[in-house]
């Protein structure tokens, strides 16, 4: 059974919290990547930016439609949805645009279960983590790569 540490990459370009949104952008065109994890000093995971995150900063920003109510306002998709999206937009550094929450995977789990996690999440690559250390990536073209052995 193939697992994680077999097929990932390890030799993963990662960068720091402070990265700006413009040296992401040289390294996602350079690299042509299209994720990037974020560690602090010691290599520990603290979150990800892909290039769509990216590509939703020059998107415009959608106002959610309200129903007023007596006197008052109610947007219907919540504050926070739009608190969100202005963060979001208004990001210039690496940390003020990832996303904390990261689905991670280990070096000893199946590629088969990594597959499942990938198709029912709609992801692309995935953190490999060994407790909170980053020590690799592993993406649909590794799991298709895999296919071959």
């Amino acid at each position: 059974m193939l697992t994680v540490a077999d097929i990932m990459t390890k030799d993963v370009v990662s960068i720091k919290g402070a990265t700006t949104v413009r040296e992401m952008a040289g390294i996602f065109s350079s690299l042509r990547i299209g994720t990037l994890p974020i560690v602090d000093d010691a290599g520990n995971l603290t979150g990800i930016v892909t290039a769509s995150d990216l590509v939703e900063q020059d998107r415009p920003l959608h106002i959610p439609t309200v129903i007023s109510l007596f006197d008052w306002v109610i947007p219907l998709g919540g504050e926070s949805s739009l608190q969100r999206d202005l963060d979001k937009i208004s990001a210039q550094t690496a940390s003020e645009l990832a996303s904390t929450d990261v689905v991670t995977v280990m070096p000893s789990d199946s590629v088969s279960s990594v597959a499942d996690i990938m198709s029912s999440k709609k992801l692309h690559a995935l953190p490999v983590i060994d407790g909170k250390k980053l020590v690799g990536m592993v993406s649909r073209i590794d799991i298709i790569r895999s296919m071959n052995r």
